[in-house]
């Protein structure tokens, strides 16, 4: 069955937010070219302002009733006044058992339909303060790209949406279709829901990126990798070098390297017949109770619960 998403068009929409989405689940093919998903877009009426441009919106509001996927994008001023209409979709829809997952200040529609109510949750940097005075009981957390919260999904602000949606294509149908989406946008599949918003950048210099060396860790996610060795290999003090790596990529280089080595995993699981400890160790792992607490903890599912949903040549 056809993964359905619904992306619900309000006024004053961020176009970006409602597009992104679109393409990310949209475009994506089997090899057969069979689409994975069904995305419509919907609104509560047909014509919806978009600032500098106005939409039509093919289909109404009823369609969130068979929806698999809810996406809220981001509307130009939250605080304006949200339909009762709209909200009382969503809230059926939730109740439902639908996955609802918003961009940017589309966490704010989700806040004022009660459904982020004792959850975490993440929007723009700029929103966040006023979006935990509206809603002092949603847990709001300014510093991530976006949070998983099970059947609730928040992300920050423009590419952290796309870090959403692929995170979201990556849980329904695995690491290798989710690394397919982000060659198709054009975009790194290796950005965490936990890496910081603003991830601050040295200026170019010839021996200033760390894309070289992370690409040699990535080709030595096998070997016993410290942050000594990682510094040694870019010619870099262990300070210096775990400094400017956090300052590029948001996160320490063995958060990085941990996270790295799941995605390996993921791979593996899904591409192969190798039992799991031959993958612990082919990723690394020192041993395969550190590998299964790790890839449960990141991946939110044992190994072997991950190749049994992935794996298409499992016996």
């Amino acid at each position: 069955m056809v993964h359905r998403v619904c992306i619900v068009a309000m006024d004053q929409v961020i176009a970006y937010d409602l597009t992104l989405a679109y393409e990310v689940f949209a475009r994506l093919r089997d090899d057969r070219g069979k689409p994975f998903y069904d995305v419509r877009v919907c609104a509560e009426t047909a014509r919806v302002d978009a600032g500098a441009f106005g939409l039509v919106v093919p289909f109404g509001l009823e369609i969130l009733a068979r929806a698999h996927t809810i996406i809220v994008p981001g509307i130009e001023n939250p605080l304006t006044m949200r339909s009762k209409v709209v909200l009382r979709a969503l809230q059926r829809a939730y109740r439902r058992g639908a996955r609802l997952a918003s961009v940017c200040s589309g966490a704010f529609v989700l806040a004022e339909a009660g459904l982020l109510d004792g959850r975490r949750a993440t929007t723009h940097w700029l929103g966040a303060d006023r979006l935990a005075s509206l809603y002092p009981q949603v847990k709001v957390d300014p510093n991530v790209l976006y949070v998983d919260d099970g059947q609730i999904v928040t992300s920050a602000g423009a590419s952290a949406g796309m870090d959403m949606c692929l995170h979201l294509v990556r849980r329904d149908f695995g690491q290798a279709v989710a690394a397919h989406a982000a060659r198709l946008a054009v975009a790194p599949i290796n950005r965490e829901g936990g890496q910081a918003q603003f991830i601050r950048r040295d200026p170019p210099r010839s021996n200033g990126s760390l894309a070289p060396h992370l690409e040699w860790v990535a080709a030595h996610l096998g070997k016993p990798l410290t942050v000594a060795r990682m510094a040694a290999q870019a010619r870099m003090s262990e300070r210096s070098f775990a400094r400017h790596f956090r300052q590029q990529m948001g996160v320490t280089p063995m958060q990085w390297l941990l996270n790295a080595r799941i995605r390996r995993a993921q791979e593996l699981l899904e591409s192969s017949t190798a039992y799991v400890d031959q993958i612990a160790e082919a990723c690394g792992f020192q041993s395969t109770v550190t590998f299964r607490m790790s890839f449960r903890r990141i991946a939110g599912i044992s190994p072997g619960d991950y190749r049994r949903r992935f794996n298409d040549a499992r016996s």
